[in-house]
């Protein structure tokens, strides 16, 4: 149940978005428009794994080719070798800090392409700088809170059971210790995967901060369980669909989907129903968090009725 009374639907929002992506994708087609749109899913899914294309291995020359590069390196003078790895080091941190920092901006502009069923980039990359340098910092420190916290938590339940010494052998503390690592870490990165799934929404409709935002997830989180569960749970199932229809359309076209951007425009509906699911799942707790309270074009009027009104009885 929300704060308006009526019943948090899991079928109902998966229904309309599915209408939706046919409205902002099909209907009428256009070609720049699915572009402009794919740019925007997979900037919003930047880094986040595959869009990637074969590896080709040749195992008759892998040993060959890493003794050379071995003997290359054993040729390189300590100080340089040093200081070539330091800066590469810091080239890769800094690799990965800008793709989560555009991870995080794409991430507002494919929520107001659905939103406003446009194709758009560099407006939304405007509007919404605050609240996607926002996420994006808040983001960072949560992940080395979560990594300062995953090293204790080794260290606190593995080291004091790892074997020592020639014969010792991995006795049952051992791997209860590390069984309890794994799972406090799945555990860590479970949460930070659903509040900042909650995050974005909410910072899209109040054009607040992170930190709000996060406050705000972790509200609706404790005070609606039952239906942010199951939301999971679907959205779980919803992924592994996903998963097999890339994998069957990246066989298909030998692999072209497979390539970063092009496979994403291929697959564009996955994205935007599942992106779309979201918001409209989000948009059952109240004004406060429909992302089209301030606006919404007329052609999703047939798909989207309006909000039901304050009442204390359940609605069906």
């Amino acid at each position: 149940m929300n704060g308006n009374g009526s019943k948090i639907e899991i079928f109902k929002p998966f229904g309309e978005s599915f209408e939706l992506m046919k409205k902002i994708l099909f209907q009428p087609f256009d070609l720049r428009k699915w572009l402009v749109i794919g740019f925007a899913a997979w900037l919003a899914n930047l880094g986040g794994g595959g869009g990637g294309v074969g590896n080709f291995n040749y195992p008759d020359n892998r040993r060959e080719g890493a003794q050379k590069l071995n003997e290359t390196i054993g040729q390189i003078p300590q100080p340089i070798l040093i200081t070539g790895i330091c800066i590469l080091v810091c080239l890769i941190f800094f690799l990965i800090v800008l793709v989560a920092w555009l991870r995080a901006r794409g991430r507002f502009i494919f929520v107001d392409c659905i939103v406003r069923n446009r194709a758009a980039i560099v407006e939304p990359w405007k509007q919404f700088r605050t609240e996607g340098n926002s996420f994006f910092l808040f983001s960072l420190l949560v992940v080395l809170a979560l990594i300062a916290v995953i090293v204790v938590a080794g260290l606190l339940l593995i080291v004091p059971f790892i074997p020592w010494g020639d014969q010792a052998q991995p006795g049952v503390a051992f791997w209860i210790g590390l069984s309890l690592f794994v799972f406090v870490a799945v555990c860590l990165a479970f949460v930070w995967a659903l509040a900042s799934q909650l995050m974005v929404p909410i910072m899209y409709r109040q054009r607040c901060r992170a930190r709000l935002a996060f406050a705000q997830a972790v509200d609706l989180v404790t005070s609606h369980p039952g239906p942010v569960l199951l939301y999971v749970l679907f959205l779980l199932l919803l992924a592994v669909a996903a998963v097999m229809i890339s994998c069957a359309v990246t066989c298909a076209t030998r692999c072209i989907a497979a390539i970063p951007y092009v496979g994403t425009v291929i697959l564009l509906p996955i994205p935007v129903v599942l992106g779309a699911f979201s918001l409209l799942f989000m948009r059952q707790f109240g004004s406060e968090y429909d992302v089209w309270a301030g606006f919404m074009p007329p052609e999703f009027l047939v798909v989207l009725m309006p909000l039901p009104a304050l009442s204390g009885t359940e609605a069906g």
